[in-house]
């Protein structure tokens, strides 16, 4: 099963070098949301940082306040006195200071090796599953700095309440392990959560035989002794469980399954939050077989439940944290950046992002949603942008399941990110096999580019209505602009001035 997991241009199978052997780093891309969070671990940590991005962001300035040399544009020139660069998977080979630190045969990471070279004497744990890495990393986050272990964090979204996407603290380090390309197999956790294991990044694996293998994998670089956090209501997850037993690894389970070590006995989601009843069935952490804890998460769904219920067991069984303590940090989670995240109101009209972009994701944040428009009685407008051609190519009846629930749907042209587009293969596909279930979802046809979106939506929209922007695109431009579309046509309707009096 192992050999079949693709290897690409790292081979994250191999021990990392010491971070001390890394000299000076400079980091291509440096203002994106996962190579910014690596760059600040390293200024933390007391290293020499540079980096480019193509262009100018908060993120790159709030980088250079912290230290690091920054340059706007990519150019063989700002690779000098370097000996190490860092990378994430969407560098081409084709860019110039790439092509510049190999024509020096300087060391080339990316940036997980980078990770895991600067956090290999501490102890770390990994967050991987297709769904729910984010959300769960940063509750855990927020569930260990609750219990006063001081964890330090890298994390592909910021964290609301100034406590943004990575810090180095003293405790144990949560790392969103990614396995969109198989670099999760390089951090050798403690501790590894597993949130589910479903067909995705199909481009890369081939077939969801190749997903499984490389979730095997990640399995087998637990260290020895350590624990594994695992979904007992994901059945892609359940083989893992047995594979970790046979290596002789703790295993700890949470879900509504009648075995799960830490049972969800009830969801009730309201509004903006959501409470569970949990009963424990097993000695984890703290707490003991027959206690029952409520479960307060200051988010929409039952999807958020779960996601706080493995960092409430990675938090207690895992990292030694008292369970009260964590249900208290994840009672007053803060949030993170694209996850459910309120943008604005207007006119009546609220507007909130989520990053959800394949077929689980999206129909979990179109329940979410639901489930705050069933407590206020206005429609969900569900506004998606399909992220890769090949991924909406395998998934189209999928997305089409998932988005048919919502009231109103509008499907943006797909953002092809790293890929061509393939011949046939457009978003139209997925709102003609919404209209083929022949429910009563309305569709908005016409609304389909990004930039027009918001003066065709604004029109269409009701007081009451809750619009969901969804995708990992550029459509997270979409919310304050609709906001602003929002607030206009309300002034014009009121008799305000306008732009044109």
């Amino acid at each position: 099963m192992v050999s079949s997991v693709p290897q690409g241009r790292f081979d994250f199978t191999q021990e990392v070098p010491g971070a001390e052997s890394l000299g000076a780093v400079h980091f291509i891309a440096i203002g994106g949301a996962g190579v910014s969070g690596v760059a600040r671990l390293f200024l933390a940590a007391g290293y020499r940082v540079s980096g480019s991005d193509q262009r100018d962001s908060p993120a790159l300035r709030s980088l250079e306040e912290a230290g690091a040399r920054v340059f706007v544009g990519h150019d063989a020139a700002h690779v000098t006195d370097v000996e190490t660069v860092i990378i994430s998977g969407a560098i081409k080979e084709s860019n110039p200071e790439l092509i510049a630190a190999r024509d020096q045969d300087l060391r080339v990471l990316h940036r997980a090796q980078g990770i895991a070279a600067l956090l290999k004497s501490r102890s770390t744990i990994a967050v991987a599953g297709a769904n729910g890495k984010t959300t769960t990393s940063a509750m855990l986050t927020s569930a260990l700095i609750a219990a006063e272990l001081d964890p330090g964090y890298v994390i592909g979204s910021p964290l609301a309440g100034g406590l943004g996407n990575a810090a180095l603290g003293t405790g144990p380090v949560v790392v969103e392990a990614d396995e969109s390309d198989a670099s999760f197999l390089v951090y050798r956790p403690d501790i590894a959560i597993v949130t589910n294991v479903t067909p995705d990044h199909l481009d890369f694996y081939g077939d969801f035989s190749g997903v499984q293998a490389a979730f095997a994998q990640f399995v087998g670089s637990i260290s020895a002794g350590g624990l594994l956090v695992i979904n007992a209501d994901d059945a892609g997850s359940a083989p893992l469980a047995a594979l970790a037993k046979e290596q002789g690894l703790r295993v700890h389970t949470w879900g509504g399954a009648a075995d799960a070590d830490v049972r969800i006995v009830s969801v009730d989601s309201v509004g903006m939050s959501s409470t569970a009843e949990l009963l424990w069935q097993a000695q984890v952490g703290d707490a003991s077989p027959g206690q029952r804890h409520t479960l307060d998460v200051p988010m929409p769904g039952a999807h958020n439940i779960a996601n706080a219920c493995a960092a409430l067991v990675a938090a207690t069984a895992g990292a030694g944290g008292d369970t009260r303590a964590a249900l208290a940090g994840l009672a007053s989670f803060p949030g993170a950046d694209r996850r459910f995240q309120r943008i604005g109101e207007a006119a009546g009209v609220s507007v909130v992002d989520d990053y959800a972009h394949n077929p689980d994701k999206v129909a979990a944040v179109v329940q979410a949603g639901l489930s705050v428009t069933q407590s206020t009685g206005g429609r969900l407008v569900v506004v998606f942008q399909p992220h890769l051609y090949s991924r909406t190519q395998h998934f189209v009846a999928q997305f089409a399941t998932g988005l048919s629930a919502a009231d109103v749907v509008a499907v943006l042209d797909i953002y092809g990110a790293r890929e061509e587009s393939i011949p046939g293969v457009t978003s139209q596909l997925i709102t003609q096999a919404i209209g083929a279930f022949g429910g009563a979802t309305q569709v908005f046809d016409d609304v389909r580019d990004l930039e027009q979106a918001p003066t065709q939506l604004a029109p269409l929209l009701q007081a009451g209505d809750l619009v969901l922007t969804v995708g990992a695109g550029d459509i997270t431009t979409l919310g304050p602009r609709l906001v602003d579309a929002l607030s206009g046509l309300a002034t014009d309707q009121n008799g305000g001035a306008t732009a044109d009096d």
